[in-house]
């Protein structure tokens, strides 16, 4: 599973300009990590920028749906930002809810980490359809 979640990942020129890495994968789960780059990740305050907040815990759920369901597209997204997303590295763990035949509910946080401590940043939660 996790040999080809990192194949799908290596796929998408924007998870390989962002640095997205599978770290983690299992039935209804996965988890990603992202290096945080200061010179083109951050917006104007200096945290990292709420559409690559958006695009972890997409591709967080999207994996954890893929697991169980195949290929699948988001139709419904959303994101809570709970704290400044400040890290030298962020963690996205995605996990499925449910999985029905026609839509996939998931969900994942964002971690950041700094040193040895890590804080919950975002949330997400998706609904995706099998393809």
């Amino acid at each position: 599973m996790l040999d080809a979640l990192k194949q799908i990942n290596s796929t998408s020129a924007f998870n390989r300009w962002a640095g997205f890495e599978v770290t983690h994968a299992a039935s209804g789960e996965a988890e990603l990590s992202m290096a945080f780059r200061d010179t083109d990740m951050a917006q104007y305050a200096g945290f990292l920028h709420a559409g690559l907040i958006g695009a972890l815990l997409d591709t967080a759920c999207g994996f954890a749906a893929g697991t169980v369901a195949g290929n699948v597209l988001a139709s419904h997204f959303s994101v809570n930002c709970l704290a400044p997303a400040v890290g030298e590295v962020f963690f996205a763990r995605g996990r499925v809810v449910k999985a029905g035949k026609k839509q996939v509910f998931a969900r994942a946080e964002l971690f950041a980490q700094s040193g040895d401590q890590l804080k919950l940043v975002a949330t997400g939660d998706a609904i995706l359809v099998p393809v």
